[in-house]
């Protein structure tokens, strides 16, 4: 351990050549998942601007914020795979290269189809980026501070929710929608030149290569782990994409109240993901349930919550402290994933995207059945306790396999 840098042995991925502190490297990351929750948030409060623009309905223009997510589910587990012997410094330049191209292309688009194009060019880089910035913040720190380095990277996706999405959407009212993509761009060129400075020059495992990482696809753990997030989180956007819905028919707020309900989300999920990992990093398995059980109980509140604007509030707030799940999942990734850390750290975002189809889906089948709004508070408990029952037969399966490996 020299300056608090774990000095990895030669077959390390990650050289100690960066004289850059730990904090540094994880500030420059942090700075790429802050462009990238700008986009993935601001999207959607641009389609009512970018929509008429382009010709076509707000529905219609719906299927561009589709495209992106399909983008993610794509790209993450195809660009971990094809890129398992390069090193990361090198995966996360290009992607945020590939990140700035794309939405400085969403800026420009002339039509829908070229908008379709440009958004699921843009969504490929998302979950490999994050991944593998997890992967080498974590490789920074001891062990025992791994889940709180890996929060710290995601801490840029969470400020995003506060500063750069109501950031982006004021430029796109004043200057055009355009902008609010252009501003991404920006922050992606930004992110490019901070990880050249910052991150360490290092090198993919000498033993490294695409297959290596399919291997993760046989692991019965990375499967369970993986579900846990796809199913347990779904309950959260179940809610949070019918939140303005909710606001107005049933707690009969003011329009103008949504930034501050949603600004209530986002310092949630930057307050959860600053104590949570410190947790985590000690009992990760009891973090785990005790945030799937957090996160059932605010969503079987929402609907007595939302009858008030101070009590949804509150609850929504308290939604978003549980969203360190995210986090947690992750630092469990690394321990199961074995050789294949690269692939199942990508996985990761796919399956929050998985759950960020599911959860409005699920939720929408309950408003249309005439059960409300407040009934996606019911389906995201629901999907909250599903996840805890995967994740409870995922650690029974870990126990069980551990004397295995002892007696071997």
């Amino acid at each position: 351990m020299e300056g608090g840098i774990r000095v990895p042995d030669s077959s390390s991925p990650v050289l100690a050549a960066s004289a850059a502190h730990p904090s540094l490297v994880h500030f420059a990351l942090a700075v790429g998942g802050f462009a990238i929750g700008t986009t993935e948030f601001a999207t959607m409060s641009l389609v009512p601007y970018f929509a008429p623009d382009l010709g076509i309905s707000v529905p219609t223009a719906g299927h561009v914020i589709s495209a992106y997510a399909l983008g993610v589910v794509v790209g993450a587990p195809l660009i971990a795979v094809l890129s398992a012997r390069m090193a990361q410094r090198s995966v996360l330049l290009l992607l945020m290269g590939l990140f700035a191209l794309a939405n400085a292309a969403s800026a420009l688009a002339p039509s829908y189809h070229w908008m379709l194009l440009f958004r699921f060019l843009s969504g490929l880089p998302h979950g490999a980026y994050f991944g593998i910035a997890m992967l080498m913040a974590a490789s920074l720190v001891p062990a025992q501070r791994r889940t709180v380095a890996v929060g710290r990277v995601l801490l840029g996706l969470t400020v995003a929710t506060i500063i750069g999405v109501p950031a982006a959407n004021a430029l796109g009212q004043a200057l055009g929608w355009r902008w609010g993509f252009g501003v991404v761009a920006l922050l992606a060129l930004i992110t490019v030149a901070l990880v050249a400075a910052y991150a360490p020059r290092d090198r993919a495992h000498r033993d490294a290569s695409p297959l290596r990482e399919l291997g993760a696809l046989r692991n019965g753990a990375v499967w369970l782990t993986l579900a846990t997030g796809a199913i347990g989180f779904g309950g959260v956007f179940a809610v949070y994409t019918y939140l303005a819905s909710t606001l107005d028919a049933v707690t009969g707020a003011s329009p103008a109240t949504l930034p501050f309900v949603l600004a209530a989300f986002g310092i949630g999920m930057t307050a959860g993901n600053l104590l949570v990992p410190r947790f985590a990093d000690r009992a990760l398995t009891t973090t785990a349930s005790v945030l799937l059980l957090w996160s059932a109980a605010c969503l079987a509140l929402y609907p007595l919550a939302a009858q008030r604007l101070w009590s949804i509030t509150l609850d929504v707030f308290l939604l978003g402290c549980g969203t360190a799940l995210a986090t947690v999942l992750q630092t469990r990734l690394m321990d199961v994933a074995g050789d294949a850390q690269r692939l199942a750290a990508a996985l990761n975002h796919s399956a929050f995207n998985f759950a960020n189809a599911l959860g409005p889906w699920l939720g929408g089948i309950a408003i249309t059945a005439g059960y409300g709004w407040v009934s996606t508070g019911w389906v995201g408990c629901a999907l909250a306790l599903g996840g805890l029952a995967i994740w409870a037969l995922a650690v029974r399966r870990s126990r069980a396999s551990a004397p295995q490996r002892s007696a071997g």
